[in-house]
């Protein structure tokens, strides 16, 4: 499994198209995502303060097409980054993404 934290309205959108993209997939050309080892940095790096998020569970299995593992930042440490919009039918779960304030909390 992969995870995307996204925001409410891309969740939305995704609901009504059937497919979930988001804004780095225009401007970058992929739809960043995490290990979930990955989420918790990931989401106090890129997303504190914003409100509401979702945390999507994505199985990786169902799009292996458009999926690779990358070193985008030159650290060693490979993300996982989707190269097309996500099909819902690969999005298993989604849970909202609560920040307290001692941070951001697993849902799981």
């Amino acid at each position: 499994m992969i995870y995307r934290i996204s925001e409410a309205s891309d969740w939305a959108s995704a609901k009504l198209n059937g497919e979930f993209a988001s804004a780095d997939l225009t401007l970058e050309g992929f739809i960043h995502c995490s290990e979930q080892h990955q989420i918790l940095r990931t989401a106090t790096k890129y997303y504190t303060g914003k409100k509401p998020l979702l945390l999507l569970e994505i199985d990786d299995t169902k799009i292996a097409n458009i999926l690779k593992r990358e070193d985008s930042v030159g650290r060693g440490e490979l993300f996982p980054h989707v190269f097309a919009p996500i099909p819902l039918s690969a999005i298993t779960r989604h849970f909202e993404f609560v920040e307290t304030s001692a941070g951001f909390v697993l849902p799981f």
